[in-house]
């Protein structure tokens, strides 16, 4: 196995030095960059395991560039941790809502920092399906082999964060699910995330069962407690 390939993407040359020297000293393969532009050519001559993007960038923004990559075949299934200097929940939730990974917030703090790394590579990386078998529940079908899922036939473009919470939820349809035991069951216990990052993917998950099914009740909320799956879904809604 080679080595861990991250892309860093901010225009502060100090910031991708202090950066490179400390995933270099922990055995990642660097790759730097200071725009958006710059950073897709390396994307598209090099094959990168994780992104870290910076959200204030000259050109296309980080926000921008995150909208390209997750609307991108090609790149969608990279996991991209944002960096950010806002203090602004809204920034935070709205990178979330786009298909962020994770963020963290500048100042960088060099052990919070590899821990989210390491968190976010383990379960995107190489991980076993929860599932052997194809899950069909109506209209609702979930292949954790090929890690598709499928609403009236139609594939859905989900995000390996969207998908680990739907296959958690599609594991035990009707069991509450609290946000904490989501967090601590995707994320593992060594984040610092708040519960309102589920929120935020189960808002998410909704909005394309919607596209396609003209609702969202496939996601039920337990006022106060957290989320379930039904355990019914009646076809041709």
């Amino acid at each position: 196995m080679g080595k861990t390939r991250v892309l860093l993407v901010d225009d502060d040359p100090n910031v991708l030095n202090l950066l490179e020297s400390a995933l270099s000293k922990n055995g990642y393969l660097v790759f730097k960059s200071t725009s958006g532009e710059e950073a897709f050519q390396i994307l598209d001559c090099n094959e990168i395991h994780l992104l870290l993007l910076d959200i204030m960038l000259p050109g296309i923004d980080g926000l921008d560039m995150l909208r390209m990559i997750r609307n991108n075949p090609r790149y969608k299934h990279i996991p991209v941790i944002m960096l950010t200097s806002r203090t602004s929940e809204v920034d935070n939730v709205l990178g979330l809502e786009l298909g962020a990974d994770d963020y963290i917030g500048k100042p960088l703090r060099y052990h919070e920092l590899m821990a989210r790394i390491k968190a976010v590579l383990r379960r995107t990386t190489h991980q076993a399906p929860m599932y052997s078998k194809i899950i069909s529940l109506g209209d609702l079908e979930i292949d954790p082999n090929s890690r598709t899922i499928r609403l009236k036939g139609q594939e859905l473009n989900f995000s390996y964060t969207e998908f680990e919470l739907l296959s958690l939820m599609a594991k035990q349809p009707g069991k509450v699910f609290t946000r904490e035991e989501m967090l601590n069951a995707i994320w593992s216990t060594d984040c610092y995330l708040e519960s309102r990052t589920i929120d935020v993917h189960i808002r998410r998950i909704r909005k394309k069962f919607s596209e396609v099914a003209g609702n969202s009740f496939f996601i039920e909320t337990v006022r106060n407690v957290g989320y379930r799956l039904k355990t019914y879904f009646p076809e041709n809604v």
